[in-house]
C-alpha cells in the first residue's frame, strides 16, 4: 500500500484494522495462557504468569524498539521508491532480528530467577515464574524474526499477511494450550511451550513470505549481511525507542513490585486480569500508532510536506473513537470479561477496581504514543524519547515513592498511569510543532514541492 496519495483516514483504516485484528487475535491466543491456567491450574499458575509480564517487556522492548526503527528506515527508502536503499535495510533488519533473539536467548535464561526476586515475587508464585519465563526467552529467536519480518510488511503497508500468519500460529499456541495442561498436566511450562512453537510457525511464515516475494523489500538468503550504514540508520531510531520501552517497563516493574508488596495473590491475579483486559485497548489503539508511524515515515521519504500534519490529526481522532469505544465496553461488560480468567470473586473485584480507572483513561496512552509515533516517524527520536522518560516513567517512579507510600491505596497507585499519559502527550505535541517546523525547512530547501507533492 503506498500511503503516499490517496484519502489519508481511509488508507489509515485500510492500514489500521488488519493490525488491530492481528493485535487483537495475538492478544486472545496469549490470554488462552492465563485463561487455560485460570480455569484448570489454579490461581496460583496464572498469577505466577502474570507476575513476568512486566519484567519480560523491560527486557524485550529495548530490542522492539530496534524493530520500529528498522520499519521507519525500510518505510522512509519505500516513500523514496530507493530499491537499493530499501534492498539493504531489509536485509540488516531481518539479520539484526535474528541476533536480537540470541542475545535475549542468554539474558532471559540468566536474568530470570534473580530479577524476579528483587521483583519481590512471592515464594509461592517465583518457581513457577522463573520456569514459565526461561521457556519463553528460549524462543526469543523465533519471536524477534518474526517482530522484524511483520515490521518491513508493516513499512510497505502490508498488514494482512501478517494477520494471517499470526492467526495459524495463534490457532496451534491454543491446541497445544490445552494439550499440555489437561492431557499432560503441565502447568505454566504447557503453555510456555505452546506460545513457543505458535511463535516460531509465525515466524517461518513471514521470512517464507519475504524469501518469496519478487518486489525489491524481499529477502535474498545468500545477501543476508549488516549494511553499515543502514544498521547506524536502524540503531538511531531504535536504540532511543528501545530504550524508552524499557523504561516504561521499569516503572511498570516498580508498579508490578507495589502491587506485589500486598502479598495477595488475589490482589496479583485481579490485576493480572485486568491488564490482560486492557491489553486489547491498548493493542487497537497501538494499530493507530502502527499506522502514525508508518504513513509519517513514507511522506517524509517522498517530502509530500501538506500530509504530515492531517496524518497527526486523523491519527490521533482516530485513536481517541477506538480507546473511548473500546475502554468503555471493558468497563461495562468488565465483570464478566475478568470471570473468564478467574472465577475467584475476590479475584474479579480486585480486577475490577483497576479496570474501572484504565479503561475510562486508556485514550489518553493512544494520544500520547500517536504523537509519538509522528515524531519518530519525521526522523527523531531522542527527542521524544526524553520527553516520555520524564513525563511517563521518572513521574510514575516519583509518584511511587511519594504520593502511593503515604496511602499504601491501589487507587492511588493507578492513578498514577493517566496522570502519566496527559503529562507527557501534551509534551510530546510541543515536541511534534518544533520537529515538524525544523523538517519542514529542510524539506523546501531539498526540493520542488507543488500542492503538497514532491516534483523534482
Amino acid at each position: 500500500m503506498d500511503l503516499c496519495i490517496g484519502p489519508i483516514m481511509g488508507n489509515l483504516l485500510r492500514f489500521s484494522i488488519p493490525l488491530m485484528l492481528s493485535g487483537i487475535l495475538q492478544l486472545l491466543f496469549n490470554s488462552a495462557d492465563i485463561i487455560v491456567l485460570g480455569q484448570f491450574a489454579g490461581g496460583n499458575a496464572m498469577a505466577a504468569v502474570g507476575s513476568t509480564s512486566s519484567l519480560n517487556n523491560l527486557i524485550v522492548n529495548i530490542f522492539l524498539g530496534l524493530s520500529a526503527g528498522g520499519s521507519v528506515v525500510v518505510a522512509q527508502y519505500f516513500g523514496m521508491k530507493s530499491d537499493k536503499d530499501l534492498e539493504g535495510s531489509v536485509h540488516t533488519a531481518i539479520l539484526l532480528g535474528l541476533i536480537s533473539g540470541l542475545i535475549l536467548v542468554v539474558v532471559g535464561l540468566l536474568l530470570a530467577e534473580p530479577m524476579l526476586a528483587l521483583m519481590g515475587t512471592t515464594p509461592d508464585l517465583i518457581d513457577q515464574a522463573v520456569l514459565y519465563m526461561r521457556i519463553i526467552f528460549a524462543g526469543m529467536p523465533a519471536i524477534m524474526v518474526y517482530d522484524f519480518g511483520a515490521g518491513i510488511l508493516r513499512a510497505v503497508g502490508d498488514t494482512r499477511r501478517p494477520l494471517l500468519y499470526l492467526s495459524l500460529g495463534g490457532v496451534v499456541n491454543v491446541a497445544l494450550n490445552l494439550f499440555f495442561v489437561l492431557a499432560f498436566d503441565m502447568g505454566v511450562a504447557g503453555v510456555a511451550i505452546g506460545t513457543v512453537v505458535s511463535q516460531t510457525l509465525a515466524a517461518f511464515l513471514v521470512v517464507r513470505c519475504l524469501v518469496k516475494t519478487e518486489a525489491s523489500y524481499g529477502i535474498r538468503l545468500r545477501r543476508l549481511r549488516i549494511v553499515k550504514a543502514k544498521l547506524i540508520r536502524i540503531l538511531r531510531i531504535g536504540i532511543p525507542t528501545g530504550v524508552q520501552g524499557a523504561v516504561f517497563s521499569i516503572s511498570n516493574v516498580l508498579i508490578q513490585s507495589a502491587i506485589n508488596s500486598f502479598d495477595s495473590s488475589t490482589i496479583v491475579g485481579g490485576n493480572t486480569a485486568s491488564v490482560n483486559i486492557e491489553n486489547f485497548v491498548y493493542t487497537a489503539m497501538n494499530a493507530v500508532y502502527q499506522g502514525s508511524l508508518t504513513f509519517t515515515s513514507q511522506n517524509v521519504g517522498a517530502h509530500n510536506v501538506k500530509r504530515i500534519v492531517p496524518i497527526l490529526w486523523w491519527s490521533s481522532l482516530c485513536v481517541t473513537a477506538v480507546g473511548l469505544l473500546l475502554g468503555v465496553t471493558a468497563v461495562v461488560f468488565g465483570r464478566a470479561l475478568l470471570g473468564i480468567y478467574s472465577p475467584d470473586p475476590q479475584i474479579i473485584a480486585y480486577g475490577f477496581d483497576r479496570l474501572k480507572l484504565i479503561g475510562l483513561t486508556y485514550f489518553l496512552c493512544g494520544l500520547m504514543d500517536t504523537v509519538c509515533g509522528c515524531i519518530r516517524g519525521l526522523g527523531a527520536s531522542i527527542t521524544p524519547t526524553l520527553i516520555s522518560l520524564t513525563g511517563a516513567c521518572a513521574l510514575r517512579i516519583v509518584w511511587i515513592y511519594t504520593i502511593f507510600a503515604s496511602t499504601r491505596s491501589l487507587f492511588m497507585l493507578y492513578l498514577s498511569y493517566p496522570v502519566s499519559w496527559l503529562v507527557t502527550y501534551i509534551a510530546n505535541l510541543v515536541c511534534f510543532a518544533i520537529t515538524y517546523r525544523r523538517w519542514k525547512r529542510r524539506a523546501l530547501a531539498s526540493t520542488t514541492i507543488v500542492n503538497g507533492y514532491t516534483v523534482g
